[in-house]
């Protein structure tokens, strides 16, 4: 079973143009504030603290960037849908948030959170069309299922591809994870190392 040996934060930056050489595959982790991003990214990872966690929505305000073992980036970007920051504020991120996506060239991979929880809301599905109409790849992860019986999880993991299916002719990889029962943990390394290997 893959897994990581060696995880470095190396920087935070305010815009795509300060990020490290772009020498290396890339992965960037987003989803809606407190959806669980750091959590996963610490579990993933194997380390307690790599990603800072907080209850606090938006307690990411920065391109953040992780060597893993020397070979590949992975990135924790800002979480979308704040409720508690001025709307100047959040225009910047926004612009900051969608030109990395853009113009970023060894980005591989999106993984997009979604809360297990929650039915499909409107502020994931436009970030998907807004992903999908910029041509950037990317998957769905599902966070927190460990709060969910099993039959509940498919169900709504169902009713996102539903509501993809109507506009997309190819629905993007899908992801269940737990980060407290390090649920998907090897099929995301796996799904890294694979493609990193094209």
């Amino acid at each position: 079973m893959a897994t990581i040996h060696q995880a470095v934060f190396l920087i935070s930056s305010t815009n795509y143009k300060q990020c490290p050489p772009d020498d290396k595959p890339e992965y960037a982790f987003i989803g809606r504030s407190n959806v669980g991003k750091s959590s996963l990214i610490n579990m993933i990872t194997n380390r307690k603290s790599l990603a800072k966690t907080s209850g606090t929505p938006g307690k990411t305000q920065l391109i953040n960037h992780f060597l893993i073992d020397d070979r590949w980036y992975m990135v924790d970007l800002p979480g979308y849908g704040w409720a508690q920051i001025s709307k100047s504020e959040k225009e910047k991120w926004v612009g900051m948030i969608q030109d990395y996506l853009k113009y970023r060239k060894n980005l591989y991979c999106v993984f997009l959170l979604i809360d297990s929880r929650h039915d499909p809301m409107k502020v994931d599905l436009e970030f998907m069309r807004w992903l999908g109409e910029n041509e950037v790849p990317f998957v769905i992860v599902f966070t927190k299922t460990d709060k969910l019986p099993k039959s509940k999880i498919q169900h709504k993991i169902s009713l996102y591809q539903k509501e993809l299916s109507s506009e997309w002719a190819e629905l993007p990889q899908v992801f269940a994870t737990s980060a407290m029962n390090k649920t998907g943990q090897s099929e995301i390394i796996d799904f890294v190392l694979e493609l990193n290997n094209k």
